[in-house]
Order: structure tokens, then sequence, then C-alpha cells
């Protein structure tokens, strides 16, 4: 995992459920916590486009249904700040699944633009990406 060099906003809390843009077998997914986030006691911490969440999967195939799935997010509604000054939103919010917490994804296709901050911290979705945004 690299760091970041724009400032995402957190625009996706914890409990939002959110679609997938892989062939992974999950459709919808529901996040409910957020993996490395640090926060105020009693504030629901939220997550943003790069960020490593564990999920459930609440819609897909059977076999993948009610399994807790590591996702990263790559795709946000709320507009961010890049490095470079310019603000970036997205038409939907979507997330990738995982294998494992280390990046490498579950699926071999990705369905839609993949935010260029998402390929930067993780080479195994970089690999995978056709359009980066």
């Amino acid at each position: 995992m690299q760091p970041l060099k724009s400032h995402v906003t957190r625009g996706l809390p914890v409990y939002s459920k959110i679609e997938t843009c892989d062939n992974s077998g999950a459709k919808v997914i529901k996040i409910f916590t957020v993996i490395g986030s640090k926060t105020v006691k009693g504030r629901i911490s939220s997550c943003g486009v790069a960020d490593l969440v564990m999920a459930s999967v609440i819609r897909g195939r059977p076999d993948m249904r009610k399994q807790v799935v590591f996702a990263i997010i790559v795709r946000q509604r709320k507009e961010y700040r890049r490095a470079d000054g310019t603000r970036i939103k997205f038409e939907d919010n979507a997330a990738v699944v995982l294998k494992d917490d280390k990046g490498n994804p579950k699926g071999t296709i990705f369905k839609g633009a993949i935010a260029k901050e998402a390929c930067e911290r993780w080479p195994g979705i970089a690999k995978i990406a056709s359009i980066v945004v």
C-alpha cells in the first residue's frame, strides 16, 4: 500500500451500501469497518477513494452472499481535491472485492473508470484497470 498525494474527502460513512464494479460474484456490499482509520470516540468513521474496507455481501451469487470480504473503494460521488488543485467526482460509488488484505482483486474485469488514487496506492488494481481517471 502506497501513500496518497491528494487529500480525499471521505464521502462514504460506515454501513453504507455500495455496488461492486468487478466480476467477483458480489453485486452490492455493505461497509462495516474502515481499515486503518483513526477517529474520535463516538464518531462514525467513513472512507473515501483508495481506502481498504471490510464489508459484507448483501446481494450477489448464492455462494458469495453473507460473506465478509475486503474491498477497496474506487469511485465516489463526493468530490475530492487532487494535488494539482483540480477537483474530481464520479457519477456513482463503486468498490472492488479483494481475495486478501494485500490488495489482490478477486475479479478479473472492472466495469467503468477507476480513480487514479486507487491505482497509485494498490498496484494489483492498476494491473487490471482499463480506464484510469
